[in-house]
């Protein structure tokens, strides 16, 4: 073995070192499974879990093929096509893809909805070599003429059981059928269910399938609790929660209550912002910015950011709203622990909820552990989410929190004020995930509870690593989600 696993599988030297700077070295599983069949041309369906690196897994095989071919950019022409469901893991993929192509001479172009098409129609016309995009978008810019899959050499899909959930699969069959029938397909996802088979049946020849791990396996170093809550304790318990060191991703069933979840930790002092389907391209790159630079360090979100959000030392991923199936559990839950760090993953959980926290839990093949808080004053938070609670006067401000004006962090010029409370019992102040100190409410000292301290966690670039819906509890507006 040489002293880069990745020189064993004949990667150009070029792209390796590209790896090399960024301490990439060994392939992951499913890069190592993938590798030798993808650069030799094959069909290839490939499922690993979520932020297990299935994004270098099909980009350095694209890349070097293209290396290899003998194709030319033509105006409106791509060489090469990645089809993604959501607009931020379109950009993740071509910002991961970016240093890959600048070594190769290859140039790239994003296309999604909710910007206007004429800087896209542009790129096009002058000649594109690896087009990343979302479906809708692209239809739309080929029924215009704008855009001709006739030369496509490699098509990939990503996240492949999420375009089927999202209804995106009669759209991602009549984009196949424009790409030539002899082109290599590759098609990568964290699950491969009927839906998917649809297209592994019609549209690739005899594929190589590599699955890395069971698709109900958890991340190894990820640990999952369910914290049994009263409802009217679940907003205080959260704000204490994301008001610890580091950066928290917290999940909700609907847009309505991302947006007031927002509202009221930002009201009670903690910096957050805000992502869902209601938000134009403007306001959602705006806050994913202010989430990536600390500005914001916590990310209220629907599942649209539960495929293919990367932001590297996630240390806390919180079900506000336990979400209605398994798999979607299993991919909000692969924004912490990625790329071999370890991480937390919590699920509020009222009465009303249990059972289905229960059956939910089962069907993603894990075993939380259940602890019944009173509030945010109990003792096992702090085991949870060690670290200094402080606060920051008007959070990070409503403009840039709810997606309006021009991104000005209001809040961030705010008096911080430290909570009261001791610490906790993994030394107060010490900051976990790499984020700064953030605002909450202050617990003190409660009831005793077992559980593991949090561990620490270290980042890579993007693309390396990975019950039913009857609650009776209301929204966060107060309101009952719908």
């Amino acid at each position: 073995m040489s002293t880069n696993a990745f020189e064993d599988f004949g990667l150009p030297g070029d792209l390796i070192q590209v790896l090399k700077q960024f301490d990439i070295t060994e392939p992951t599983p499913i890069q190592a499974a993938t590798l030798p069949d993808s650069l030799a041309g094959r069909d290839v369906l490939g499922r690993g879990r979520t932020g297990s690196g299935k994004t270098y897994a099909f980009l350095l095989p694209l890349v070097a093929r293209l290396m290899e071919s003998n194709g030319r950019r033509q105006p409106k022409r791509p060489r090469a096509l990645i089809l993604a469901p959501t607009r931020e893991l379109v950009a993740q993929i071509d910002e991961a893809l970016a240093p890959l192509a600048e070594v190769a001479g290859l140039r790239t172009r994003t296309v999604f909805g909710g910007v206007g098409q004429h800087p896209q129609a542009q790129a096009l016309k002058a000649g594109v070599d690896v087009l990343v995009a979302c479906p809708g978008r692209l239809e739309d810019l080929i029924q215009q003429g704008l855009c001709d899959l006739s030369a496509v050499e490699v098509t990939i899909l990503d996240e492949a059981d999420h375009m089927a959930d999202l209804g995106f699969l009669p759209a991602v069959r009549r984009l196949l059928e424009k790409t030539p029938a002899g082109g290599q397909r590759m098609l990568f996802s964290a699950t491969l269910d009927g839906a998917v088979n649809v297209l592994v049946k019609r549209f690739l020849v005899d594929p190589k399938t590599h699955q890395a791990d069971s698709a109900q396996s958890p991340v190894t170093k990820m640990d999952h609790h369910v914290l049994h809550v009263q409802h009217e304790q679940r907003v205080p318990v959260l704000v204490d929660l994301t008001s610890a060191p580091g950066r928290t991703v917290v999940f909700t069933r609907t847009k309505h209550g991302a947006k007031a979840l927002t509202r009221q930790l930002n009201a009670r002092g903690v910096p957050a912002v805000e992502l869902h389907g209601n938000l134009g391209q403007n306001a959602r790159t705006r806050n994913m910015d202010a989430f990536h630079s600390g500005k914001a360090t916590t990310l209220v979100a629907t599942d649209i950011a539960a495929r293919g959000i990367h932001v590297d030392d996630v240390a806390l991923v919180i079900h506000a709203d336990p979400p209605a199936e398994h798999k979607a559990y299993l991919h909000r839950s692969g924004r912490t622990a990625r790329a071999g760090a370890a991480g937390t993953v919590i699920t509020l959980m009222t009465d009303q909820q249990v059972r289905d926290v229960r059956d939910l839990t089962r069907a993603a093949g894990i075993t939380p552990t259940t602890t019944k808080v009173s509030g945010p004053n109990h003792e096992f938070l702090r085991v949870l989410a060690p670290g200094e609670r402080v606060l920051v006067a008007g959070g990070l401000g409503t403009e840039l929190a709810s997606g309006n004006g021009d991104g000005g962090g209001g809040g961030n010029g705010g008096q911080r004020r430290r909570s009261g409370g001791n610490g906790g019992g993994n030394g107060g102040g010490q900051r976990r995930g790499g984020g700064r100190p953030r605002a909450g409410s202050a617990p003190a000292a409660g009831s005793e509870s077992s559980g593991r301290p949090r561990r620490s966690r270290n980042g890579r670039p993007a693309g390396q690593g990975g019950p039913s819906g009857n609650h009776s509890a209301a929204s966060f507006s107060g309101r009952r989600s719908r």
